[in-house]
């Protein structure tokens, strides 16, 4: 009994009219998913990326998905 007591006491609240989010940051909380695919490469293809992955220190999987996300932002 005491629960629902605790919980009118935040089901009595009004909306405002207009909220301010000029300090808001956009996509503060996005995490995009990573979703494992099966793709078939060129092997040549492969080991371009892993070499300049190595050169950049990151896994070859993310230098793609970052090429592929500049790519597409260009389009």
């Amino acid at each position: 009994m005491n629960s629902i007591k605790e919980r009118e006491k935040f089901d009595d609240y009004e909306i405002l009219e207009e909220y301010d989010f000029s300090g808001g940051v956009r996509g503060r909380f996005y995490q995009p998913k990573k979703i494992p695919v099966t793709l078939r490469l060129d092997n040549d293809i492969v080991i371009y990326f892993k070499k300049l992955a190595s050169e950049q220190k990151i896994p070859y999987q993310t230098l793609i998905n970052k090429l592929l996300r500049e790519k597409l932002q260009k389009v």
